[in-house]
């Protein structure tokens, strides 16, 4: 796009730094930052990491790229040519800093959209291991579509450099074939992906059927409502820069040579790659709003708590203080034990150290009665440390006439289920558990009424 007006990477350098600000913010409310470290989460092994790393590595290479031209584009400014008029000045007026910044920036777009399509190629391979695993225990890492993507990963990102270095003696045909060469490949994939989309409803009727619970199904129609808007984007991005490079490798350019369709063409280029990659941003580390709103009630639920054992412990020190005082007292008289013991004034005392207890539940073990303990009529749920680092503190609640807990049916469900063991846990296409890793299930301990002897 040397040949374009500044003003058209201007627009891929706003754009490209919004989606730099959107990473930052949408990474500090996924997590705080935690899935960026190296072991984070039971999954995190090399597939993990390699993912979360290809796809964080391709924005700051976009915002690069942008920005790098945009300063070039001003500094060079405009040129007077009397045969073409007032048009941005092109390369080989240029200074020589700037021409030598020119294939470095190529090389950095051009690696970045090999990052995307890597990306890009392991999502489909995974929903179409997805869609078609069926109830069969396949292993996503041992399977044909696995493999699929490790051979088309290593293509993308071995003949996506070597187009633009081997072009790179004339920077405007190392930039018609370089958008030609990704064009072409992001095309193909997003092509793929419109079977998937297709055949995607009929896919979460048959999870309905199999009585699938609502959560999942809840997740995957989010997912499929995503992919449909990525590629509606994937195609804004492609097809426009595919238009510039075709007419770009011809003898005679029609479409380059009009101003206003380089700058549109290549405007609503920078708005499809720009709302894909965000798209793509969202999809692999998906929010969840309920825990943020849980993690913020306990936060400050933890504050309140704090401030109330402050208050106690002071209030505590004063009484003990005072009572301290007044037993100094020359004029003070000391009560009976006897009654100090039984006094009705000091019974709901907080100092009090046994509390009054009920006859009725005390055992009569002179007369030789047995009397049946009552087993617990509560569940105490423990306090639960989620990945923020916040502590939500236990709760108290009636037993309930089930015996398994939500986690065991539904470990119960995938046991018995007719669908793939992903589909019960899928929470992000790179967030996959290994196949030797299975789900247990456990029972709660019925307690029964006991006999004191």
């Amino acid at each position: 796009m040397s040949h374009t007006s500044p003003a058209t990477y201007l627009v891929w350098s706003i754009l490209s730094s919004l989606l730099g600000c959107f990473l930052v913010f949408h990474l500090w409310k996924f997590d705080r930052f935690r899935c960026l470290k190296w072991n984070n989460g039971p999954y995190s092994g090399a597939f993990k990491r390699l993912m979360t790393y290809t796809y964080l590595l391709s924005v700051p290479c976009i915002m690069a790229y942008a920005l790098g031209f945009a300063v070039i584009k001003y500094d060079e400014g405009l040129i007077y040519l009397p045969e073409y008029g007032i048009i941005p000045k092109p390369w080989q007026f240029w200074s020589q800093t700037h021409k030598n910044a020119i294939f470095p920036l190529y090389l950095v777009f051009t690696i970045a959209w090999a990052l995307e399509m890597v990306t890009h190629l392991e999502e489909l391979c995974f929903w179409l291991f997805l869609v078609n695993s069926g109830a069969v225990q396949q292993d996503w890492f041992r399977s044909l579509y696995f493999k699929t993507w490790i051979g088309g990963s290593l293509i993308a990102i071995t003949y996506m450099p070597l187009v633009t270095i081997f072009t790179r003696a004339d920077p405007v045909k190392c930039e018609a074939f370089t958008f030609l060469a990704g064009s072409l490949g992001s095309l193909s994939l997003t092509l793929w992906f419109l079977p998937i989309l297709w055949t995607f409803p009929s896919f979460l009727k048959a999870l309905k059927s199999n009585n699938v619970d609502t959560r999942t199904i809840v997740r995957l129609t989010t997912f499929h409502e995503l992919n449909c808007l990525r590629v509606v984007f994937r195609l804004v991005f492609v097809l426009p820069l595919m238009a510039l490079a075709v007419d770009g490798i011809r003898p005679h350019q029609h479409v380059n040579d009009s101003m206003f369709w380089t700058e549109f063409l290549t405007s609503i280029a920078a708005v499809g790659c720009i709302i894909s990659s965000a798209i793509t941003l969202v999809i692999f580390f998906p929010r969840s709003v309920e825990s943020e709103v849980q993690s913020r009630h306990a936060t400050r639920e933890k504050s309140q708590s704090q401030s109330r054992s402050r208050h106690s412990r002071h209030m505590r020190r004063d009484s003990e203080l005072s009572e301290r005082d007044s037993a100094a007292s020359p004029y003070a008289q000391k009560r009976p034990d006897s009654i100090a013991m039984y006094s009705t004034s000091d019974a709901h005392s907080p100092l009090r150290e046994y509390p009054p207890v009920d006859s009725d539940h005390l055992l009569k073990a002179d007369k030789g009665l047995e009397v049946p303990v009552q087993g617990p009529t509560a569940v105490f749920s423990p306090n639960r440390r989620v990945a923020s680092g916040i502590v939500i503190p236990g709760t108290v609640a009636p037993i309930s006439p089930t015996y398994l807990t939500e986690r065991a049916l539904q470990a119960h469900d995938q046991r018995t289920s007719s669908v793939h063991p992903f589909v019960h846990n899928f929470t992000s296409p790179i967030d996959l558990m290994d196949g030797a890793q299975q789900t247990r299930w456990y029972v709660k301990r019925q307690y029964g009424p006991r006999i004191i002897v």
